[in-house]
């Protein structure tokens, strides 16, 4: 029932279609005083679908670093072959790289972190912005992730959905930054803005691709700054953000396609060489 007009909607309307009155942050305004301890928020579907994929191409990498060198650990060779951003082959023609790279992973550590990060991060986005604006902020932090690592340290070898995650990060800060006054997205701005520090600090550990995470984060704060929070269902603002989400997952399917046919090549040059 909408609080203000009180006439009945649906759990999925995040504006009420009678009044225009915003829904979706309303929704969980009974749990903002526990926001900052919210580190295990029920995880939705698109969340659980998400974390699937990356394990599938982490599985896989698994069983092709086992059939290589008969272990576990995944080598680098492994990740290049799945797609990882390897700034040679992207500067050769090969721009996928700078989406699939964001659904490989390089160990088991890796896989588990970045898991358990985008089972609170989508689900939280989501209740937020919808399925349609998290999945235009998702891709497009990924590449903007792997864009800015390519310019930064194009001599290294980079994966993980790590930038994915900052780009969580980033949208929910826009939306901070868009509604200053409310006292629900002022919780979500020290949330957010505590978990970005934290993260950032980690990103100094060796190893890990600061650029991917500072670029996966502008991308993400870009995408909120532009589309704010949902408004009427079906109106022509977000027929576009759902337009939009379509091509970017198109996009992406495009990018795994090309990376799939480009796979023997690249397995028999690695085998020649």
């Amino acid at each position: 029932m909408c609080p203000n007009c009180r006439a009945f909607v649906t759990i999925s309307d995040r504006v009420c279609p009678y009044c225009g009155v915003q829904l979706g942050p309303r929704a969980i305004d009974m749990r903002a005083s526990q926001f900052a301890a919210s580190l295990l928020p029920r995880a939705n579907l698109t969340a659980i679908i998400i974390i699937a994929i990356n394990v599938a191409f982490f599985l896989a990498e698994l069983g092709v670093s086992y059939k290589m060198t008969g272990g576990v650990n995944i080598p680098g060779q492994v990740g290049v072959l799945f797609g990882a951003k390897y700034a040679q082959l992207i500067y050769a023609g090969q721009w996928w790289r700078l989406l699939t790279a964001g659904f490989l992973h390089g160990g088991f550590l890796h896989i588990a972190m970045n898991a358990w990060a985008l089972w609170v991060l989508v689900t939280e986005v989501e209740q937020f912005y919808g399925t349609a604006r998290l999945f235009v902020a998702y891709i497009f932090s990924t590449f903007t992730g792997f864009f800015c690592s390519l310019l930064w340290s194009p001599g290294s070898l980079s994966l993980g959905a790590s930038a994915a995650c900052f780009g969580m990060f980033g949208i929910m800060l826009a939306m901070g930054v868009r509604q200053r006054s409310d006292p629900l997205t002022q919780a979500v701005r020290a949330h957010y803005g505590s978990w970005l520090i934290l993260g950032l600090v980690m990103s100094f550990i060796p190893g890990v691709d600061l650029a991917a995470h500072v670029g996966g984060f502008i991308g993400g704060f870009i995408v909120g700054l532009i589309a704010g929070l949902p408004g009427l269902p079906n109106s022509p603002r977000e027929m576009f953000w759902k337009t939009a989400a379509g091509i970017a997952i198109a996009i992406t399917l495009y990018a795994f396609l090309r990376d799939f046919l480009f796979y023997p090549v690249l397995l028999r040059q690695l085998n020649a060489g």
